[in-house]
């Protein structure tokens, strides 16, 4: 299969190639699917940059791309909720950093596999389960979702690939969302259904503005705002983070995103009722992957940026 992998750690793309590699085995209980599209996420390339070594082995050379949408090739054995020719994505995030999404083809466990939102192309659905599955859990562990009526919820970070799918998500749960992003992005928010609030000094003030009494929860998807989190928070509010660990000090979740079939299941309910939905910004082919991280490293992107091999 054509892939895209590096073969040792390296701070920008110089070790990146685009080759022929052996197919991937596929176990049992797996699935061999063949991908129609792979979303971009800043930790594709820090992995790259070493910056997981301390947390998991990596196998070079190394594939990136812990996001796919696709079809079915084969299945392993004992593998009853999948066939060939089924329509589907995962967050194929495994054990160690070695066989990802950045390739024709990636085996992937069934229990990190669903059945694609009928609503959404490939390509959406291919920058989909990172930033869904992460916000769901978010939203879940502050008490928002699945049943957000008579709350509110600050989300910092609300134009972002993670943060737009919370809004959505929270939205849909019922909630009041109070989204910060710059002034650029304000029409955007709204339209997901959130109130734009600005970043930056005086960021406090203004959420207390929008709730005198306090937000019911926090999520937090960009760092460096535990301080602006604990002076909005209510009283019994809770908050998370995927970014600072040190909101475990002040009561607060840190967070990493699971592999989750039933998170994936959720968000494609979603998406097909027509709830949540994924900003597609620009697509490359296997050989512009080295451009799609320059650009997700700018970080400056509203929406997906997304792998088609």
């Amino acid at each position: 299969m054509r892939a895209a992998s590096y073969s040792s750690y390296s701070q920008d793309n110089s070790t990146l190639t685009v080759g022929e590699l052996p197919d991937p085995k596929v176990a049992p209980g797996a699935v061999l699917i063949e991908v129609k599209a792979a979303g971009v996420n800043p930790v594709d390339w820090k992995v790259m940059a070493g910056y997981l070594d301390g947390l998991m082995d990596a196998v070079f050379p190394v594939i990136p791309g812990w996001d796919v949408a696709g079809v079915v090739r084969a299945v392993g054995p004992d593998t009853p909720e999948f066939a060939a020719g089924d329509e589907v994505y995962a967050y194929a995030r495994k054990e160690s950093v070695h066989a990802g999404t950045f390739a024709e083809l990636v085996a992937v466990p069934a229990v990190a596999v669903a059945q694609k939102p009928a609503s959404l192309t490939f390509e959406q659905a291919g920058g989909l389960p990172l930033v869904g599955l992460t916000a769901l859990r978010a939203l879940g562990v502050t008490g928002i979702f699945p049943d957000g009526a008579g709350k509110s919820v600050l989300i910092h970070g609300a134009s972002g690939g993670v943060g737009s799918a919370a809004v959505q998500i929270a939205a849909a749960a019922g909630a009041r969302v109070i989204g910060t992003a710059s002034a650029r992005n304000h029409d955007y928010l709204r339209s997901l259904g959130a109130e734009p609030v600005t970043y930056g000094d005086g960021l406090a003030e203004r959420v207390r503005q929008l709730a005198p009494d306090g937000v019911d929860a926090s999520v937090d998807f960009v760092g460096d705002v535990e301080d602006v989190t604990v002076a909005v928070l209510a009283q019994d509010g809770r908050h998370a983070s995927i970014a600072d660990a040190s909101v475990t000090a002040n009561g607060g979740d840190y967070l990493w995103v699971r592999p989750n079939h039933d998170g994936l299941v959720t968000l494609a309910e979603l998406a097909d009722a027509g709830k949540l939905t994924v900003e597609v910004a620009q697509t490359f082919g296997l050989d512009g992957v080295g451009a799609a991280f320059d650009l997700s490293r700018e970080g400056h992107t509203r929406g997906k940026v997304v792998i088609v091999p």
